[in-house]
C-alpha cells in the first residue's frame, strides 16, 4: 500500500522497513542537520509494510536517544489498514550532537560522518564561531608585527574607516577592537593571519603560489611564492606580477606617460582580496596559475552553505567564511561588507571593454578565470591564439626564440628572469639579446630598470 503519493526519501525523510540500532545514526544526523522525521515500517518506496511490536519500539527507541544523545524526539505511533508504524520526529539541534563519539550529519538524501576539517567546521558552526576564531596556541603579542598594524591602521584612516587619531593606538588596543583578542586575552588565528611577523611559524598553508605555465600545467617555467601576513600579502602579489607577470603597455595622453595593467588593477586587486578573505586556512595555498592567454586564480573553500554558483553570481548577503579577517579587510577599506565582490569584478572589466572573468566552484573551491588582453608588442594583425602566419619564430632558432617567446609574454622581463626559465647564464643571455638587438630583431625601450622590450614587427610578418 502507498502511504505516501506525494513524500519521498530527502533532506529531512527517510524510510524504513524495519527497526535496528544503527539508524540511530539518522536520528543523530538530522539533530545536527536541519531536523527530520524517521519513518519506521514503511519501504523506500514509500509503501506501508507494517512494523511488529511498535508499542514496545515506542518506548525503547526514546529511551535509547535520550540515553546515547541527550535529545528527546517525538515516536509517534500510527496505524493504517491493520498495519502500525512508527513516526519519529527529530528536531534540530542547537549544539553539536554525537553518537557513541561520532557526528553525523543529513545532507541531502543521504547521511554521511564529519570527520577531520568537515567536523572542525560543523562544531564551530554550531558554537557561532568561525576557524579564525579559534585561540591561536602559543602566539603572544610578540608574535605581532607592529608594521603591518600601521599599514592596516594607515589604510583605516585613508578609507575614512578610522579617524586619524587610531594612526597613535598601541597594538593591543588595536587587536581588542578587532574582536581578535579573547576574553583572556589570548590571540586568534585571525591576529597572526593579519599581522603575524611570521604566521607560517603556525600555520602551514598562508601562501599564496603564483606559476607562469607554458602550453599546459605540466609546462611550469618559473614560480614565486609570497607568505607572511595576510593584510599586506595582495599588495606583495600585485607587485610580483606587475614586475614579471604581467604587462603593462606605454601609451601617452598629452605630455603624460600612461603604464595601464593590461587587465584592470583595481578588478585584479578584488578578486585577491576575496581569495585570501574566504580561503579556508586549513587547507591548500591559493594558486595563481599564469598563461599567455589567460590567468586562473584559485583558493580553497566551498560554498556557504545553501549557496548554489547562482546565489552567488546574482545579488546576495554578505557571508564571509572568516568574519575576523572580513571585518579587518573591510575596515581597511579594501572589501565591501555587502557581498558585492564579484560584482565588483566583472564591473571592472565590462567597463574596460574585456570579456568578464567566469567563476566556478571546483575541487573544493573557488576558481576565476580571466582573460589576458591581448599583447600590445605583438604585431595586432596576428591573432596570438590562431595564428595565420607561419611559425613566428622561423627567423630565429633555439635559446633565441625561447628569449623571443618570453619577451613576447612579459615585455618587462628581465635577464635575471631569462636566465631562470631558460637555464642559462646572465651572460649567455646577455650575449643573445645583444646579437638580436643588432639583427633589429628586438630592441630596449628605456632603463634597465623600468623600461621594457619590444620586438620588432618585421620578425611576425611572414606569410604564408
Amino acid at each position: 500500500m502507498k502511504l505516501f503519493e506525494s513524500k519521498s526519501e530527502s533532506q529531512d525523510v527517510e524510510f524504513k522497513k524495519t527497526w535496528r540500532d544503527e539508524y540511530l545514526q539518522w536520528v543523530c544526523g538530522f539533530a545536527n542537520a536541519q531536523g527530520g522525521t524517521l519513518y519506521i515500517g514503511i519501504d523506500d518506496k514509500g509503501n506501508l509494510v507494517g512494523v511488529e511490536k511498535a508499542k514496545k519500539l515506542a518506548e525503547d527507541i526514546p529511551n535509547k536517544i535520550v540515553s546515547l544523545m541527550g535529545i528527546v524526539p517525538d515516536v509517534n505511533i500510527h496505524k493504517k489498514s491493520g498495519l502500525e508504524y512508527l513516526e519519529i520526529v527529530v528536531k534540530p539541534s542547537n549544539v553539536a550532537i554525537s553518537l557513541n563519539g561520532a557526528y553525523h550529519y543529513r545532507s541531502g538524501a543521504t547521511k554521511q560522518e564529519l570527520r577531520g576539517t568537515a567536523l572542525q567546521q560543523f562544531i564551530l558552526k554550531k558554537l557561532g564561531m568561525t576557524w579564525d576564531d579559534i585561540v591561536c596556541k602559543g602566539a603572544t603579542l610578540k608574535d605581532i608585527d607592529r608594521k603591518a598594524v600601521a599599514y592596516f591602521l594607515e589604510k583605516a584612516v585613508d578609507a575614512q574607516r578610522l579617524p586619524v587619531g587610531s594612526l597613535r593606538m598601541p597594538t593591543e588596543s588595536v587587536l581588542k577592537n578587532l574582536n581578535l583578542v579573547n576574553e583572556d586575552g589570548l590571540l586568534k588565528n585571525a591576529a597572526i593571519l593579519l599581522f603575524g611577523k611570521n604566521p607560517g611559524k603556525f600555520f602551514t598553508s598562508v601562501e599564496f603560489k603564483i606559476g607562469r605555465f607554458g602550453k599546459d600545467e605540466t609546462d611550469l617555467m618559473f614560480q614565486d611564492l609570497v607568505d607572511g601576513n595576510i593584510i599586506q600579502m595582495t599588495d606583495r602579489v600585485l607587485d610580483i606580477l606587475k614586475s614579471k607577470y604581467l604587462i603593462s603597455p606605454i601609451h601617452y595622453e598629452g605630455l603624460q606617460r600612461i603604464e595601464p595593467l593590461e587587465i584592470p588593477e583595481d578588478a585584479l586587486r578584488e578578486a585577491i582580496f576575496n581569495s585570501v578573505v574566504h580561503k579556508d586556512y586549513s587547507g591548500a595555498a591559493i594558486q595563481m596559475k599564469v598563461y599567455a592567454d589567460r590567468i586562473l586564480l584559485w583558493n580553497e573553500g566551498n560554498l556557504p552553505e545553501g549557496f548554489t554558483m547562482d546565489d552567488l553570481l546574482g545579488e546576495h548577503t554578505s557571508r564571509p567564511r572568516n568574519k575576523n579577517i572580513a571585518n579587518a579587510f573591510y575596515r581597511a577599506g579594501f572589501i565591501e561588507s555587502w557581498g558585492r565582490g564579484i560584482q565588483k569584478i566583472k564591473s571592472g572589466f565590462e567597463t574596460a571593454g574585456l570579456a568578464s572573468p567566469s567563476f566556478q566552484a571546483t575541487m573544493g573551491g573557488m576558481m576565476v578565470s580571466i582573460l589576458r588582453r591581448e599583447n600590445p608588442y605583438v604585431n595586432p594583425h596576428v591573432n596570438p591564439y590562431e595564428n595565420p602566419y607561419e611559425n613566428p619564430y622561423e627567423n630565429a632558432s633555439g635559446l633565441d626564440a625561447r628569449i623571443i617567446s618570453e619577451i613576447q609574454s612579459n615585455a618587462r622581463i628581465t635577464i635575471q628572469a631569462l636566465a631562470e626559465i631558460c637555464g642559462k647564464n646572465r651572460d649567455t643571455i646577455r650575449v643573445h639579446l645583444r646579437n638580436m638587438q643588432q639583427k633589429g630583431l628586438v630592441k630596449r625601450v628605456g632603463p634597465d630598470k623600468g623600461g621594457h622590450w619590444e620586438i620588432s614587427l618585421d620578425f611576425f610578418c611572414t606569410p604564408k
